[in-house]
């Protein structure tokens, strides 16, 4: 038997493959989908379906990109007509060699979604494996949000349905394969655990143990932020996403060209570390650091105007136009040839923006002239506490809200850390906020040098 975990960093994306007998099976596939082809290959198997447990919203799906070579059939929900594929419903199965795959209908997170359920017949008729989609993760469910507010309570009533009728039901020892890991904003919290079970996820997961009643409420209040980018996934993700073949070409441009490229409205993304952006960046670029693209291109990135990259050594590009190509940036254009250092060494002019130790902050924590701003997610806010004076914008609505940022005071940006710190501290650059600082380390910093976060 295959089975096969495939993770997509950063997105804390999970996609499977199980097979046996020559025929395999893809769950939930990316878009850059040589590594099915690949694993299928030196198993000597063929990839005969493709299953949807859903249709995604924080990546593009890559279910007909893989389809194209393979000539796999993809499989999807019933309860929502999607441009491509074939709709699946409860009680269906599918056999792979020795392995049967169920349908169970799961809707909750999305009105579409689906479990299924495997099984091993050549070991036993008993179930081995569910894979849950984004209806169950490891000590967590589904977001309900994102059908509308107008639907939230129901949305969480059928999930709550879908869980207890559904999955709960399945023996203690059946292994449960979520569509998502820790980290992923698909969920409110999802346990940071590579596996899980029916049986440990119904003795630990607190959302399971919650009546009916409670659930909802719990759900209908919950607060996620929704980045702006979630609509096009939706989009494209129900009538069919583009065929891209092969991944795209990053072009090299010269520091002219760069300066070209800005006039004609290019999104140029600095993806250095915090320090780097703030000793020198391009003007008017945003500072999203490598690891952090996946997170938040997706609130600050178009997808027309064409976008080019800033790094200094330019190492790994590849990988990094993968994190584009997931999320359907395929106006991904290229890089700064030779780096920043190319953009110096041409004599062009050179953005700057502060840095502040929280010493620095510390002394002048009760001046009038400072405007502290916190950018970190409201919950975290709330659960660890703030600095005395902060104002709270999350950092992906910065920009929405941009106007109740007072631009006669010097602004100090904070996040946890000094990463969304350094990007929030981009966008005021950007908008034309001279007087920026960075406070480098952030609360971790602020309470590791023994001062207070308090807490209202």
């Amino acid at each position: 038997m295959l089975f096969r975990k495939i993770k997509s960093d950063i997105l804390a994306h999970n996609s499977y493959m199980i097979g046996a007998d020559g025929e395999a099976a893809v769950i939930d596939p990316r878009r850059d989908c040589q590594v099915y082809t690949s694993v299928a290959g030196r198993r000597d198997m063929k990839i005969a379906a493709i299953f949807e447990t859903h249709k995604n919203e924080d990546y593009v799906s890559g279910s007909r990109e893989l389809a194209r070579p393979t000539g796999a059939e993809i499989l999807h929900g019933a309860r929502e007509e999607f441009g491509f594929g074939t709709p699946v419903r409860e009680g269906e199965t599918f056999e792979f060699g020795s392995l049967e795959i169920e349908v169970l209908e799961t809707p909750g997170h999305t009105v579409e979604s689906i479990s299924l359920l495997l099984r091993d017949r050549s070991v036993s008729d008993d179930p081995l494996m569910v894979f849950t989609g984004d209806a169950l993760f490891a000590g967590d469910v589904g977001r309900t949000d994102l059908a509308g507010e107008d639907r939230r309570r129901e949305m969480s009533e059928m999930l709550y349905e879908s869980l207890h009728e559904k999955l709960l039901p399945l023996p203690d020892g059946v292994i449960a394969c979520p569509a998502h890991g820790a980290g992923s904003v698909c969920g409110g919290n999802i346990s940071d655990r590579e596996y899980t079970s029916i049986g440990f996820e119904r003795a630990t997961n607190r959302l399971l143990s919650m009546g009916k009643e409670e659930f909802v409420e719990y759900k209908v209040n919950e607060r996620l932020y929704e980045p702006p980018y979630f609509t096009m996934m939706r989009r494209l993700n129900k009538a069919g996403p583009p065929l891209i073949y092969n991944l795209p070409y990053l072009r090299p441009y010269t520091a002219r060209e760069l300066r070209s490229l800005l006039d004609r409205k290019a999104q140029v993304v600095d993806i250095r570390s915090p320090t780097g952006f703030a000793g020198g960046h391009v003007p008017g670029t945003i500072n999203i650091w490598r690891n952090g693209l996946p997170l938040y291109v997706g609130y600050y990135l178009n997808y027309e105007d064409p976008i080019v990259l800033v790094d200094d050594f330019n190492l790994g590009m590849g990988h990094v136009l993968r994190h584009f190509v997931r999320l359907g940036y395929d106006n991904i254009g290229g890089y700064l040839a030779g780096g920043f250092p190319a953009w110096f060494k041409q004599g062009e002019r050179i953005g700057r923006s502060g840095i502040w130790s929280p010493s620095d902050l510390a002394e002048r924590l009760n001046d009038p002239s400072i405007y502290i701003l916190d950018v970190r997610k409201i919950t975290h806010r709330e659960e660890s506490g703030h600095i005395r004076g902060s104002h709270h914008i999350y950092v992906g609505n910065l920009e929405e809200r941009i106007k109740e940022i007072p631009e006669d005071k010097e602004i100090v940006v904070h996040c946890d850390a000094g990463f969304k710190g350094s990007l929030a501290a981009s966008i005021l650059k950007k908008h034309g906020f001279r007087h920026v600082a960075n406070l480098l380390g952030g609360t971790i910093g602020w309470e590791a040098a023994n001062y207070p976060l308090v807490r209202d």
